[in-house]
């Protein structure tokens, strides 16, 4: 490892106009699993200035009424949400992937698929530090818009968190970006001081700037115009905001409009849960998980545990306890995680891994995993 670098990690706003079409998608999704737990949907969104299109697969009991699905979404995002034209385009899965999926117990994968899980102990989190500190940055900067502490912000925005490291612990903050749309009469120097005050300040408290950080508040200026009316929207676009920063791998693979027959999305999901927990259970103080599939198969064809040299048990032991413990099939991971429920919407913002009440992010298992290891380190498991 080296002994010094600097990691860095993004995080968007909900009113970014990528995350808010991967809000409409999920909201979609939900209100389909409202009337149809067994709904399948595939739905993508694409936005810009006076225009909306949603598309996809969708088979579901009830299609709900996406245009109103889709102004309610912008309106409560913060934009207008009747000053768009909405245009749905949407029909069934196809036959072959359904046949292929099925729908009970045995239910196959809704396609192939690398998916990937990280956790590690430097945050209570259990997530890289310039992860926690983006997302905390993101969620203030709409906070402080939503209670009025700051007048005159936008939804739009975005920020950006460089740490240093020494001795592979996190030293001193090297950098932040934060970027904030605003009314066109707000005073550049009061919006920079009130960002500093009620966003910076608060958000980097873990591990606070010091003389040399660089501060980038609104580095190009003005940004009145935010949106989609200043840039085309489109779901699964933020997927480095939505998981690990970039700071873990990733199978390439959206989260946001997916069923939970969609392992990009319930693999993703499962990946973490087992992540978070072999840390949790002090099993390992770094851990990566890799899931792969393959249309209509109900297991994964490849399961792999990386501990990055920190495990407390072999890998290979690590593997057999995690087969033990978790059902790797998409009816299993779907009910382990109640991913037939409509709790989609509010868990894609401001990072998938970063809601302590989401499903995934229990440490439920973290005794099971501890007793399986010892069994399977004792030679009670057999391959």
């Amino acid at each position: 490892m080296r002994d010094k670098y600097i990691l860095t990690a993004e995080s968007v706003t909900e009113g970014h106009p990528d995350k808010l079409c991967d809000t409409i998608a999920d909201s979609v999704l939900d209100a389909c699993l409202s009337s149809d737990p067994a709904a399948r949907v595939a739905c993508e969104v694409m936005a810009t200035a006076g225009k909306i299109i949603v598309a996809g697969e969708i088979t579901a009991r009830d299609l709900p009424d996406i245009p109103a699905i889709v102004c309610r979404t912008v309106r409560e995002t913060g934009y207008g949400g009747s000053d768009y034209e909405v245009e749905t385009v949407t029909h069934d899965q196809s036959d072959d992937i359904a046949g292929a999926v099925g729908s009970d117990t045995q239910m196959g994968a809704g396609d192939q698929g690398i998916v990937y899980g990280f956790a590690c102990s430097e945050t209570p989190q259990l997530l890289p530090l310039p992860v926690v500190m983006a997302h905390r940055l993101t969620l203030l900067l709409t906070n402080a818009r939503r209670t009025g502490i700051i007048r005159g912000l936008g939804p739009d925005g975005k920020a950006q968190v460089s740490v240093e490291y020494q001795g592979g612990a996190s030293y001193r903050i090297a950098a932040v970006v934060v970027s904030c749309q605003h009314d066109a009469d707000k005073d550049m120097d009061e919006l920079r001081r009130e960002i500093i005050r009620h966003v910076i300040v608060p958000a980097l408290r873990d591990l606070y700037p010091d003389p040399k950080t660089e501060v980038f508040i609104n580095p190009s200026g003005r940004f009145v115009l935010g949106g989609f009316e200043a840039d085309t929207g489109l779901t699964g676009r933020k997927l480095m905001a939505d998981t690990y920063g970039g700071l873990a791998p990733h199978g390439g693979g959206a989260l946001s409009g997916k069923d939970g027959s969609k392992v990009d999305r319930s693999g993703a999901y499962m990946a973490r849960y087992i992540a978070k927990n072999i840390v949790a259970a002090g099993l390992a103080e770094r851990c990566t998980v890799s899931l792969a599939y393959a249309i209509g198969r109900a297991e994964p064809v490849a399961v792999d545990i990386d501990t990055h040299q920190t495990g407390k048990y072999p890998e290979a032991v690590l593997e057999q306890a995690v087969r033990a413990v978790f059902d790797l099939t998409p009816a299993g991971m779907i009910s382990a995680l109640g991913l037939d429920r409509p709790i989609f919407a509010r868990f894609c913002n401001y990072g998938h891994f970063t809601h302590q009440d989401a499903p995934w992010e229990q440490c439920s298992r973290t005794e099971a995993l501890s007793e399986s290891c010892q069994m399977a380190a004792a030679g009670a498991f057999t391959r």
